[in-house]
């Protein structure tokens, strides 16, 4: 460690190859276990039954009333709030699927949970939406990894506020 702090480099203590290796591997293509929703995906189902976007972030930034990150505040148009730390119990973990399944239904308000699509602000915090709804025996739903960062990049995208 020392090398390191004087910007010496520390010596290699092992081999280099001056030939390529060969590697092997299992890997095989298989079908996407999620689905992954872009942009246009939203937007063409927007107020369309077979979507119901679900945003995770903080109701401050759902409302449109903070907007720390993008330079637009607000959500998607029709979307719902779940901000992912409703996921989580006093323990620390994902509560118990029975909890979760109440609260979704309760959110969904009828809605197919099979239209689901999960944003955030940036794709990340939307994930733990994405697995409460799994953990609560839902079919897997789909992800908007783009997010709000990426819908309000074109002013031309409706914006909601409240």
């Amino acid at each position: 460690m020392a090398a390191f702090r004087r910007g010496r480099r520390p010596a290699a203590k092992c081999a280099v190859a001056r030939e390529p290796s060969h590697f092997q591997s299992n890997f095989e293509l298989r079908t996407p276990l999620r689905v992954l929703a872009t942009t246009s995906d939203v937007q063409a189902r927007l107020g369309d039954a077979r979507q119901t976007v679900v945003d995770a972030r903080a109701p401050a930034r759902f409302r449109g009333e903070v907007e720390p990150l993008d330079p637009v505040a607000g959500h998607i148009p029709g979307a719902l709030n779940r901000p992912f730390g409703q996921n989580i119990g006093a323990d620390g973990r994902f509560k118990p699927a029975a909890e979760l399944r109440a609260e979704f239904e309760q959110l969904l308000g009828g809605r197919d949970p099979a239209t689901v699509v999960h944003q955030c602000g940036s794709g990340v915090s939307a994930v733990p939406n994405l697995l409460a709804m799994e953990i609560a025996g839902f079919a897997p739903t789909a992800l908007y990894a783009g997010s709000w960062s990426e819908w309000c990049r074109d002013p031309a995208r409706p914006v909601e506020k409240g």
